[in-house]
């Protein structure tokens, strides 16, 4: 018998829908799909999550210094003139009393910048070796806001590793596998294949 569905595909489409479809569970908790291909999915997601539950204590907190842009009070990136050879500070603001942009011999425009210091999770060396292998089946995704549909602005790139270490690893730390189900919701239309909807529970 054979250790894994072909789903009749050769071994690049497979690996590519597999994907797919873990990253589509993982980013929204549920998918509708057919039977067979739910359960190829449901054994790559499973493990997913039972690896981030055994590593998701495992990383030390670690504090550093960065340096972060200074925003006005509009969340716009606060911009000063300095001289090109003294880097001495001609013009607090880069533009005038009208919106302008200012010319000011000899002067180039630099982005303020603050240092903060911020908490980070450092993970250790098992916990690091579980986000690659992580990263190897999921792909990335990136979120669009409703209403800027069709636009860049406002997009932001959904990071499902930190999701599946923060958010799922808590939630299932206390189970012993079984993180998904199958609901059987009848035949397709065109080839009468079983259509299942497969989500976390």
């Amino acid at each position: 018998m054979a250790k894994y569905r072909k789903l009749g595909r050769t071994s690049s489409q497979r690996r590519a829908l597999l994907k797919n479809q873990v990253t589509a569970l993982i980013n929204n908790g549920r998918i509708i799909t057919t039977e067979a291909r739910a359960k190829e999915v449901r054994k790559i997601a499973e493990g997913l999550i039972a690896l981030a539950v055994k590593e998701k204590d495992n990383y030390e907190t670690v504090k550093v210094t960065a340096k972060v842009a200074r925003k006005d009070k509009d969340g716009k990136r606060v911009k000063q003139i300095v001289d090109k050879d003294t880097k001495k500070v001609l013009s607090e603001t880069h533009r005038d009393k009208d919106g302008k942009i200012l010319k000011i011999e000899n002067g180039v425009t630099v982005t303020v910048y603050d240092e903060v210091e911020k908490e980070i999770k450092k993970d250790l060396p098992s916990r690091l070796h579980a986000r690659r292998q992580m990263l190897k089946v999921l792909l990335p995704v990136t979120s669009v806001p409703g209403e800027a549909a069709g636009r860049k602005k406002g997009t932001q790139k959904v990071d499902l590793v930190a999701k599946l270490f923060d958010e799922y690893a808590p939630k299932y730390a206390d189970r012993k596998g079984g993180y998904t189900r199958i609901i059987k919701i009848g035949q397709r239309k065109g080839d009468a294949a079983m259509e299942v909807v497969l989500e976390l529970v």
